[in-house]
C-alpha cells in the first residue's frame, strides 16, 4: 500500500476537516495527521486508482498550501 506525505500547516479543526475530504475521494485508504507530528499528513492510498500528484491537488484546492515530501 502506497503513501503519500505532505506537510501542512492547519488548525485542529481545518486538520480534521481535511482528513474527512481525503476519505472521499476514490483510493484514498487512510488519510491521518499523527500525534506529534501535526504538520505532516500521512495518506494510504491504493495506486491503481489515485495518484500523489491528484491527493495534492485535492489539498490545494481545499485552501492549503502543501509540498509532498519523500517517505
Amino acid at each position: 500500500m502506497p503513501l503519500a506525505g505532505m506537510t501542512i500547516k492547519a488548525s485542529a479543526a481545518a486538520r480534521a476537516s481535511l482528513e474527512d475530504a481525503m476519505r472521499g475521494i476514490d483510493g484514498v485508504i487512510a488519510p491521518r495527521f499523527g500525534a506529534g507530528t501535526e504538520h505532516l499528513l500521512l495518506i494510504a492510498f491504493n495506486a491503481d486508482k489515485t495518484r500523489p500528484a491528484d491527493l495534492l491537488a485535492a489539498v490545494r484546492q481545499s485552501g492549503h498550501q502543501a509540498q509532498l515530501v519523500g517517505l
